[in-house]
């Protein structure tokens, strides 16, 4: 793991396109800015993992055909 320290203002690169910016400090808390191509997806960690476990979850649950005809009217 790479740890920086950085003051408010300041910023970090990943890569050519990903831009981490620190915007404040409060405390414990500090706010950060992330500047990255749309099609880059950027999620805070609780919610990757939540995304990956129903991903998880979806190929292992067996969808019956009448099930999948009902999503699929909700859907239209």
């Amino acid at each position: 793991m790479l740890v920086l320290a950085r003051k408010k203002g300041e910023s970090v690169m990943i890569g050519d396109q990903i831009e981490v910016v620190i915007l404040s400090t409060e405390g414990d808390t500090v706010r950060i800015g992330i500047k990255a191509p749309k099609q880059i997806e950027v999620y805070r960690k609780e919610i990757y993992e939540n995304i990956q476990e129903s991903n998880k979850e979806a190929t292992i649950r067996p969808v019956s055909p009448m099930h999948l005809g009902r999503l699929m009217k909700k859907e239209q």
